[in-house]
């Protein structure tokens, strides 16, 4: 009989296993809304309505998939992250909550909101209520969307250790916490290990403003980081040259305490992608952007067995070739909907080089609004297209929406057991 981890890894060396592989929740771009997992829950008959579901991203508010959904839907990847969520508070010392839909759930003890008078809720790094805030969530909303707290710009004082504040040496305190997950996880389940490390997403955009740090320094303001691309390009590509060395001596000790258990490996979640087509140029992703991803999954793959993720949203058809020269093995979310994504052409002309995460079923449109039979034939038409040949690990494009009806999420979890071996 295949296992989850034998299925995932025949899946990422294009190899067609028993059936396409699942996953729900393995990373911070490939889970569901805490309010969807609830009901999920309830309609698969796992919890009595008005049990709580734990908060394991604020950012986010994901909810965590635990053991039970998984075996129910077959899932076939488990997670492998920081304990540390995007507001720099761990997950531990859970307490109860409520969302603004009415959803109960269990949020870190570091969760702590304070509400403005318009209703918004604010949420502080560390958990530290003595600091400016670093999250907002509006009146009535479903995430937190980072407050943007740059200082004014001196550019005649602008240091790249600014920016450089929330990289560093690995502790030894993280490094054991990876060596026990990666084992137990190993050991105890017979899931592919999807790990994601931190450090090598270059000018990732939801990490720029850093929600996490009481005090960030250098350029925090979304819109200055992508403009300073372009009038600072040198303070950019030194911060992203430090980066990658830091990035690079972390992996190897990182490598040296989980080993091959790992499975596949989040490198960056760098969005170049609109729904009509990329933001960047090649010109300027192959000089700013390319030669760091090279270097980072040139070191993994001449010293380890992990296949390299990128997550870009968007319409990308004319960067995949660029990706797959980086050296990257996966591409997510696979936004079928954008501008140049059909799927039977992305499968046609890149599905011997690339693995696809994603794709699965669109979350802006099919899932929250068609109907069960909708859903079911997508679901049935991206399998048909991805899955021969391997090279495809099912996934919904990013992740399961609030609002997105159960019925539909019950029928998308139907059609992939009943068509994932292509029937």
């Amino acid at each position: 009989m295949v296992t989850s981890r034998e299925r995932v890894n025949l899946a990422l060396a294009h190899q067609e296993p028993d059936r396409v592989p699942l996953d729900l929740g393995a990373s911070a771009v490939t889970g569901m809304h805490v309010s969807v997992v609830a009901k999920l829950r309830q309609a698969l008959g796992l919890d009595a309505p008005g049990t709580p579901v734990k908060v394991v991203e604020p950012y986010q508010m994901l909810g965590e998939i635990t053991s039970d959904l998984m075996d129910v839907l077959g899932v076939d990847v488990v997670s492998l992250r920081s304990p540390a969520t995007m507001f720099g508070f761990k997950n531990e010392g859970w307490k109860p909550w409520t969302t603004f839909d009415g959803t109960p759930v269990l949020v870190p003890g570091g969760f702590n909101t304070q509400p403005e008078p318009n209703g918004d809720l604010l949420l502080y790094p560390e958990g530290d209520t003595s600091v400016s805030p670093s999250g907002r969530m509006p009146a009535g909303g479903w995430y937190f969307d980072s407050i943007i707290r740059q200082p004014p710009i001196d550019d005649a004082a602008l240091d790249v250790e600014d920016n450089l504040e929330e990289f560093g040496p690995i502790s030894d305190e993280l490094l054991a916490y990876f060596r026990h997950e990666a084992a137990l996880l190993y050991n105890e389940t017979d899931k592919a290990i999807f790990a994601n490390f931190g450090g090598t997403a270059f000018g990732d955009i939801a990490l720029v403003p850093a929600p996490w740090l009481k005090h960030p320094r250098g350029i925090r303001d979304v819109e200055e980081w992508y403009v300073s691309t372009v009038t600072r390009r040198n303070y950019v590509y030194t911060v992203f040259e430090r980066q990658c060395e830091i990035a690079l001596a972390n992996l190897e000790k990182l490598y040296a305490a989980v080993g091959d258990r790992v499975s596949a490996i989040f490198i960056t979640g760098t969005d170049f992608g609109t729904q009509r087509g990329p933001f960047i140029s090649k010109k300027a992703y192959r000089t700013l952007y390319k030669p760091f991803h090279s270097r980072v999954n040139a070191w993994v793959h001449a010293h380890t067995s992990w296949k390299t993720f990128i997550h870009s949203c968007g319409s990308v058809y004319a960067l995949i070739p660029d990706f797959i020269e980086a050296g990257f093995d996966i591409l997510n979310p696979v936004q079928c909907s954008a501008a140049q994504m059909d799927p039977a052409a992305l499968k046609r002309e890149f599905g011997d080089q690339i693995s696809f995460w994603g794709g699965g079923v669109d979350t802006q449109q099919t899932l929250p609004f068609g109907t069960p039979a909708a859903v079911r034939e997508e679901v049935r038409e991206r399998i048909r297209i991805f899955g021969p040949g391997g090279g495809f690990i099912f996934n919904t494009i990013h992740n399961v929406q609030p609002l997105s009806p159960v019925e539909n999420v019950v029928a998308l979890y139907e059609a992939v057991r009943e068509c994932g071996g292509y029937g």
